[in-house]
C-alpha cells in the first residue's frame, strides 16, 4: 500500500548517454494521482453546497421582514439551513480522508525511495550530501509534501468559489462588485510578492539549519575529544554564530508574516467596504438593506477562505519546490555501476583496472594487475595512505571503475577497517539474517575470542547493542565484525586490518583459529591487509603496496631475498631474523598488531570493556521489557503540565504575552463594532427611496474596520518578537547544558535523541508554535464575539449556549487526549525510522557486500509502517472531531435561525441578518480552535523536551575564579594518585580500586592490561571524564578536583585512541581557537610527518576536511591528532593506544617524535604493543581495576608475573 515505485534512475551508464533526468514528480503523479482525485470530486460537491446558505439566509431576512409570511416557512428555512450545513460536513470530511491518506502515502513512498537510493550511491555522491542532510530530506523534505498535498484542491477549488461568489454578489449589489473584485486583483501580486519573498528566505534558512544541524551532529559524535581538548567553548561559538544567522532571516520572515496576516485579515472588509461605498454612493436609490449587506456580507466571509488559502497554497507550493528539487537532485546522484564487478566462475582477478576513489584524493591505486588463486591467502601491506583500503574497495566495486576489469568468483564477505555494529543483539550481529546454526555459532565465537566477552556482558550474545556498538569496546567491535564475516560462510574474505584493534595474544589466538591456513577460513580465498609482521610469513601471497601501485608481490621468501623495499622493512622492524624463519607461528612475533583506532563518532565507549555501561547485570534479559515499560510510562503523562505554557511565556516575555492578548481583544471589539453599526445602517428608514446619513456611516464603519487591521498587525508583530525571543532563549539554554553534560550522559543517551532536540524540537520553537498561537488567539476571539453577537440579538440563545459548550468541551478534552498520545506514539515510531536509516548509510558498503540490501529495504519498509499505523488513527481522529464539531457548530445556525423565526416579532431584519451571517461562519472557527488547541499541546511537548534537555545534570564549571592554578602549571609533571577509586556513574561497581601510585615528573611510564583491566579508565580520570568516588588525583601538588575542569584540561595533553576530526579547515582541526601561528603549525606538521601531505595540496593548511575526516585515511587522522598534541606541548601527555592504525614505519616515526619532542615531559602510555614500551622508566600493569604490578620492564620480566606472560607472548620474552 505505502510503496512508491522507483522512479526508473539510468544505473550503471556514463553521465554522457543520458538523455533526460528522469522526472520525480511524474512518478509521484503516477503513482498517487488517481486515489487523490476521488478526494477532489468530493471537493467539488461541498464548494457548491456551500452557496446555499446565504440564498437561505436571504429567504430568512425576508421571512423576518415579511409579518405576514406563515410560520412554517421560517420553520423550514432553518431546518434546510440545518440539513445543508450537515451533508456539506459529512461530503468535507470525505474529502479530507482521502486527501489525508495520500499525504501519508506519500511520506512513505518517498521514504522507500530515499532509503533505496541511499543504499545505491557512489561514494563521491554521499561526500556531496552528508548524513544530516540525507536524513533531512526524510524527514522534513517528505513532510512537506504531506503539508502540500492537504492543500492542493485549493489551487482549483479557491478560484472557483471565487467566481461563484463574484456571481452572486453581482446578483445581489450589481455592478459595483467589480470595485471589490478590482482590490481583490491588485492584491494578488502583493501576496505573491510576500510568497516570493518568504520563499528566498526559506531557502536561506534551511541553508542555516542544514549547516547547524550539521556540525552538531559532528560535535555530538566527537564529544569526548572536545571535553579532552577542552574546545567546547570555540565549538559553542561556532553554533551560536550559525544560530544568530539563522534568528536573523527568521525574524524578517516573522515581519513578511505579520504583513501578510494584515493583508488576509482586511482584504475581505476592504472588498466589502468598497463595494458598499460605490454601491450606495454611485446612485441615491441603492438602499443597502439587511439583505444586501448580510447575504453579501456572508458571500464575503465565504471569500475569506479561498482568498487567503490561495496565497498560503502558493507559498506552501513555493517550499515544496525547493524539496522536490533537493529530492529530485539526490535521486539523480551517480550509482554505482552493478557492472563493476564481473561474477564468474574461475579466480578472482583485477586486471589492469585503474581505480579511483574521487578527485579529492591525491593518493588513488593507479593501474593495478592482480590474480588470486583461489583458496589463498594473500597479505597486503605498505605505509600509510597508499591505497591498501582503496584496493579492498575496488575488490567490493565501492571504487569508480575508469578502465579495465574487476572479476570475482563467488560470494565475499567484508571486515571494514572500522567495524560496523548495528543497534541489536550482539547475536543479530553476528548472524546477520543467515538462519541459526547452534554449533557452528558457538565454534565461530570461540575462534574469534569472543565467549569470555559474552561472559562480561549483562545479557550474555541477547546483550543489545548500543548505537554504533557503544558498549562495546574496540576490539570487541572489530571481533563481532569478523565472526559475522565467517558465520556468512562466504567464498572469499576481505578483511581489512581486523588484527588491529585487538591485544596481541588476542591477535595471535585469532590468526591462528581464523584466518590463518589452520583456521576456520582455511581453504577460503582469504585477502589480509596487515601492518603485522608476524602472520606475513604464513601467507601464500604477499603484495607491497606503494603510491597506490603494487610495488613488490610475491611469497614471503622470495621477498626476503629481492631484496628490495619489504625486505629493508622487515629488517627495521624485526628485532632478530631468527624468529622469523620459525614458519611456527606460536614464536612469530605478534607485537606488531597494532590497535587500529575505530573513528566510531560516538567512540564513547571504547575504555576498555563497558560491559557496565549500559546495564548492570540484574536487568541481564529483561532489558527489552524494561527499557519498553520506561518509554511507555513517559508517553502516558496524560495532561501536558501548565508549567510548560508557564515557561514558555516567560521565556517569550510576560510583558509581550499580556500585550498580545489585549491587543486580540481590541480587535474582536473593533470587528463587533463594524458589524453591529452596519445592522443599524440597514435598519435606518428609507425617505423618498434614500438613506440619510450615508458618507457619516460609510466613514465610521471603514474607520473601525481598518482599525480592526491595525491591531491584527500589531498583534502578529508583537507575537513574532516574543516568538523569536522564546527560540534564541530555549536554543542557548539547551545548547548550554549540552556542552556542560558529563560524559557518561552521552554515553547511555542516542545520539539521535539528543539530535532531534535541536533539529526537530528546535524548529517546532522556532516556526510552529509562534504561527499556532497566533491561530488560536484569532479562532478564540472570533467565536467570543460570535456567541456575543448572537446572544445580545436573541437572547434566548443563552438556554442552549451550556450543553453546546458542554458537548464541544467533552469532545476537545476527548480529542486532545488521544490525539496527543497518538502524536507521541508517532514520534517514537517515528525515530527509529531515521536512526535505522542513518546506521545504514553507514554501513552501505557492508550491507552491499553481503548482498543484504533487499533485506535492509524490507527492515526500513517495516519500521515506515509501524509509523503509518500511528499517523492512520490520527487522520481518523482528526476526522471523528471534526464531524462532532462541525455539528455543535451548525446547531448554533440552527438555534440561531431557529430563535430568530420565533423571536421574529420583536426583531428587526438588521439583528437577524448580523446573528444568522456570524452564526454561519462560526463553524469553522469553532473546529480550527479545537484543533490549534490540540495543535498547541502537541508542539508544545517541544518546549518540555528542550528543558527536560536544558536541565540534565550538569559537569563540574569550567573555571572556577577563586582557585587557578597558575599559568605555568604543572612545571614538573608529577602525577599522584592517592587511594583511588572511581566508578562509571551511580549506582555501578567500582572499575578501579583504591589505587595509590607517584609518578614523577618526566618519567615515561608504560600502561599495560588485558580488555577491561581499567587502563583507559585511568587516563579519563586524569581528565575528569570520570570522577572520583573517592581518594584524589594531585599534579605538583593541586588536586585536580579543586581546579576548572577548562583550566585541567587544556594543561594536559592526549592523543586519543580514536582520531576525530570535524569538517571544516585542516588549520580548524589543529587550532580552533586560533592561538597559533602558521609558522607554529608547518612544525608540528613536519614533526608528525604530515608536511609531504598538506604541502601537496593547493590549500594548503586550508585544506578541507570533509565530515569525521572522511577524506584522509585513518592513519593520517591519527598524525593529525599528534600534531595536535605536538602544539600544545604540555608537561604531561596522554597516549591511548595512539599508534593503532599506522604502519610499522609511521609507528617508528612517531615514538621517535615523541622521545624527541616530550624528552623532559611525563608521558603516560596504554600500549598494545608492548615493544613501544620496552625502553620505558616504568610499566605498570593493571588486573580488574587494581595494581597487580608496577617496576621496570626488566625487573618485571625478571619476577616472571603477568607482564612476563604478555612479553612471552608477544615474542619479547
Amino acid at each position: 500500500m505505502w510503496h512508491l515505485q522507483r522512479p526508473p534512475t539510468q544505473r550503471g551508464r556514463s553521465p554522457m548517454k543520458r538523455q533526460e533526468k528522469p522526472s520525480f514528480l511524474r512518478a509521484l503523479l503516477t503513482t498517487f494521482g488517481p486515489y487523490f482525485l476521488i478526494g477532489s470530486f468530493y471537493k467539488l460537491i461541498q464548494d457548491l453546497l456551500s452557496f446555499v446558505n446565504p440564498q437561505l439566509l436571504s429567504i430568512l431576512i425576508q421571512f423576518v421582514s415579511n409579518r405576514s409570511a406563515p410560520a412554517w416557512w421560517g420553520f423550514l428555512v432553518a431546518g434546510l439551513m440545518f440539513g445543508c450545513s450537515i451533508i456539506q460536513t459529512l461530503i468535507l470530511h470525505q474529502h479530507f480522508q482521502y486527501v489525508f491518506v495520500t499525504g501519508i502515502r506519500l511520506r512513505a513512498g518517498i521514504t522507500g525511495v530515499i532509503y533505496r537510493k541511499a543504499l545505491v550511491i557512489t561514494n563521491s555522491a554521499k561526500r556531496s550530501s552528508t548524513l544530516g542532510e540525507i536524513v533531512n530530506l526524510m524527514s522534513v523534505d517528505a513532510q512537506r509534501f504531506t503539508d502540500l498535498v492537504n492543500f492542493l484542491n485549493m489551487l482549483w477549488s479557491a478560484p472557483m468559489q471565487i467566481i461563484l461568489a463574484i456571481y452572486f454578489l453581482w446578483q445581489n449589489l450589481g455592478p459595483s462588485v467589480l470595485a471589490g473584485v478590482a482590490l481583490m486583483i491588485l492584491l494578488i501580486p502583493l501576496n505573491g510578492a510576500i510568497a516570493m519573498k518568504t520563499r528566498a528566505f526559506q531557502v536561506e534558512q534551511m541553508g542555516y539549519k542544514d549547516s547547524r544541524i550539521k556540525l552538531m551532529s559532528e560535535i555530538l559524535s566527537g564529544i569526548k575529544v572536545l571535553k579532552l581538548y577542552a574546545w567546547e567553548l570555540s565549538f559553542s561559538q561556532m553554533i551560536e554564530k550559525i544560530r544568530q544567522g539563522e534568528l536573523q532571516v527568521l525574524r524578517k520572515m516573522a515581519f513578511l508574516n505579520a504583513v501578510s496576516t494584515f493583508t488576509w485579515f482586511s482584504a475581505p472588509f476592504l472588498v466589502s467596504l468598497i463595494t458598499f461605498a460605490v454601491y450606495v454612493s454611485v446612485d441615491d436609490k441603492n438602499i443597502l438593506d439587511a439583505q444586501k449587506a448580510f447575504v453579501s456580507l456572508s458571500l464575503f466571509n465565504i471569500l475569506k477562505f479561498p482568498l487567503n488559502a490561495l496565497p498560503q497554497v502558493i507559498s506552501i507550493l513555493t517550499q515544496t519546490s525547493v524539496s522536490l528539487k533537493r529530492i529530485q537532485h539526490f535521486l539523480n546522484h551517480e550509482e554505482l555501476d552493478p557492472q563493476r564487478l564481473e561474477m564468474r566462475i574461475g579466480f578472482f582477478s583485477a586486471h589492469a583496472s585503474q581505480l579511483t576513489l574521487d578527485s579529492w584524493f591525491s593518493l588513488l591505486p593507479t593501474s593495478l594487475n592482480l590474480q588470486v588463486p583461489k583458496g589463498s591467502l594473500v597479505a597486503i601491506v605498505g605505509p600509510v595512505g597508499c591505497g591498501k583500503t582503496s584496493l579492498i574497495s575496488a575488490l567490493l566495486g565501492e571504487m569508480e571503475k575508469l578502465e579495465g576489469k574487476v572479476a570475482v568468483k563467488g560470494s565475499v564477505a567484508y571486515v571494514p577497517q572500522q567495524a560496523w555494529i548495528q543497534n541489536a543483539t550482539l547475536q543479530d550481529n553476528v548472524l546477520f539474517g543467515q538462519p541459526m546454526d547452534q554449533k557452528r555459532y558457538q565454534g565461530i565465537l570461540e575462534a574469534c575470542a569472543l565467549l569470555t566477552d559474552l561472559d562480561v556482558l549483562p545479557g550474555g550474545d541477547q546483550t543489545e547493542i548500543g548505537e554504533k556498538g557503544i558498549n562495546l569496546s574496540g576490539g570487541q567491535r572489530q571481533r563481532v565484525s569478523l565472526a559475522r564475516a565467517v558465520y556468512s560462510d562466504a567464498d572469499i574474505f576481505l578483511l581489512d586490518d581486523p588484527l588491529s584493534a585487538v591485544d596481541s595474544h588476542v591477535a595471535k589466538h585469532i590468526f591462528d583459529h581464523v584466518i590463518g591456513p589452520g583456521g576456520v577460513l582455511g581453504g577460503k580465498t582469504r585477502i589480509l591487509v596487515t601492518h603485522g609482521v608476524s602472520f606475513l610469513s604464513q601467507a601464500d601471497l604477499i603484495i607491497v603496496l606503494g603510491d597506490g601501485r603494487v610495488s613488490e608481490a610475491g611469497s614471503f621468501s622470495a621477498l626476503l631475498q629481492q631484496e628490495g623495499a619489504f625486505a629493508e622493512f622487515l629488517r627495521n622492524y624485526v628485532p632478530d631474523d631468527d624468529n622469523f624463519q620459525e614458519e611456527d607461528s606460536a614464536t612469530g612475533i605478534s607485537l606488531y598488531t597494532n590497535a587500529i583506532c575505530l573513528r566510531i563518532p560516538l567512540s564513547l565507549v571504547s575504555y576498555g570493556l563497558l560491559s557496565h555501561l549500559l546495564l548492570t547485570a540484574e536487568m541481564k534479559k529483561d532489558r527489552v521489557k524494561k527499557v519498553g515499560a520506561v518509554e511507555i510510562s513517559a508517553f502516558l503523562a496524560l495532561q501536558v503540565k501548565l508549567s510548560v505554557f508557564w515557561a514558555y511565556a516567560k521565556a517569550v516575555g510576560l510583558c509581550i504575552s499580556v500585550t498580545v492578548c489585549f491587543l486580540y481583544t481590541c480587535q474582536s471589539a473593533a470587528a463587533i463594532g463594524a458589524n453591529i453599526w452596519l445592522s443599524d445602517w440597514t435598519n435606518e428608514p428609507v425617505i423618498n427611496g434614500t438613506q440619510s446619513n450615508t458618507s457619516l456611516r460609510l466613514g465610521v464603519y471603514a474607520a473601525l474596520g481598518i482599525l480592526q487591521g491595525i491591531f491584527v498587525m500589531m498583534s502578529s508583530f508583537t507575537l513574532a518578537i516574543g516568538g523569536i525571543q522564546a527560540a534564541r532563549t530555549l536554543h542557548n539554554n539547551l545548547l548550554a547544558n549540552k556542552m556542560h553534560s558529563p560524559q557518561f550522559f552521552y554515553d547511555t543517551t542516542p545520539s539521535g535523541r539528543i539530535l532531534n532536540r535541536f533539529s526537530k524540537d528546535i524548529y517546532v520553537i522556532d516556526e510552529v508554535i509562534p504561527p499556532t498561537i497566533l491561530m488560536l488567539l484569532g479562532t478564540f476571539f472570533n467565536s467570543a464575539s460570535t456567541l456575543v453577537v448572537i446572544m445580545s440579538s436573541t437572547p434566548l440563545f443563552v438556554v442552549v449556549i451550556l450543553p453546546l459548550a458542554g458537548l464541544y468541551i467533552f469532545v476537545q478534552r476527548f480529542y486532545a487526549a488521544t490525539s496527543r498520545q497518538l502524536k507521541r506514539l508517532e514520534s517514537v515510531s517515528r525515530s527509529p525510522i531515521y536512526s535505522h536509516f542513518s546506521e545504514t548509510v553507514t554501513g552501505a558498503s557492508v550491507i552491499r557486500a553481503y548482498r543484504r540490501s533487499q533485506d535492509f529495504m524490507a527492515i526500513s519498509d517495516a519500521k515506515v509502517d509501524a509509523n503509518q499505523k500511528s499517523c492512520y488513527p490520527n487522520i481518523i481522529s482528526n476526522r471523528w472531531l471534526g464531524i462532532r464539531v462541525e455539528f455543535v457548530g451548525n446547531c448554533v445556525v440552527f438555534f440561531a435561525a431557529l430563535f430568530a423565526v420565533i423571536g421574529r416579532q420583536s426583531l428587526n431584519p438588521g439583528l437577524v441578518g448580523l446573528s444568522v451571517s456570524y452564526a454561519l461562519q462560526v463553524t469553522l472557527s469553532l473546529n480550527w480552535m479545537v484543533r490549534m488547541a490540540s495543535d498547541l499541546e502537541n508542539n508544545i511537548v517541544a518546549v518540555e523536551r528542550v528543558r527536560e534537555y536544558s536541565e540534565t545534570k550538569t559537569e563540574a564549571p569550567w573555571v572556577i575564579e577563586g582557585s587557578r592554578p597558575p599559568p605555568d602549571w604543572p612545571h614538573q609533571g608529577e602525577v599522584e594518585f592517592v587511594n583511588y577509586s572511581v566508578r562509571y556513574r551511580e549506582g555501578l561497581e567500582l572499575v578501579l580500586k583504591n589505587l595509590s601510585l607517584r609518578v614523577k615528573g618526566g618519567e615515561k611510564v608504560g600502561i599495560v592490561g588485558r580488555t577491561g583491566a581499567g587502563k583507559s579508565s585511568m587516563t579519563l580520570c586524569l581528565f575528569r571524564i570520570l570522577e572520583a568516588a573517592q581518594g584524589e588525583i594531585l599534579i605538583d601538588g593541586v588536586n585536580i578536583a579543586s581546579i576548572g575542569l577548562h583550566d585541567l584540561r587544556s594543561m594536559l595533553t592526549i592523543i586519543p585512541q580514536d582520531p576525530v576530526l570535524f569538517s571544516g579547515t585542516l588549520r580548524m582541526n589543529l587550532d580552533p581557537f586560533g592561538k597559533y601561528s602558521d609558522e607554529e603549525m608547518w612544525q608540528a606538521l613536519e614533526l608528525s610527518s604530515l608536511h609531504k601531505f598538506v604541502g601537496s595540496q593547493p590549500q594548503g593548511l586550508d585544506f578541507e576536511c570533509s565530515e569525521g575526516g572522511e577524506n584522509l585515511s585513518v592513519g593520517q587522522r591519527q598524525l593529525v591528532c599528534l600534531a595536535r598534541a605536538l602544539l600544545r606541548k604540555s608537561r604531561i601527555l596522554v597516549l591511548d593506544e595512539a599508534t593503532a592504525a599506522i604502519d610499522l614505519e609511521t609507528d617508528g616515526l612517531i615514538q621517535a617524535t615523541i622521545r624527541s619532542q616530550f624528552e623532559g615531559c611525563t608521558v603516560l602510555t596504554i600500549a598494545h604493543r608492548l615493544n613501544t614500551i620496552m625502553d620505558y622508566t616504568r610499566v605498570l600493569v593493571l588486573d580488574k581495576g587494581t595494581i597487580a604490578e608496577f617496576d621496570s620492564p626488566t625487573n618485571l620480566i625478571m619476577a616472571r608475573g603477568i607482564f612476563y606472560g604478555m612479553a612471552k607472548d608477544a615474542g619479547l620474552a
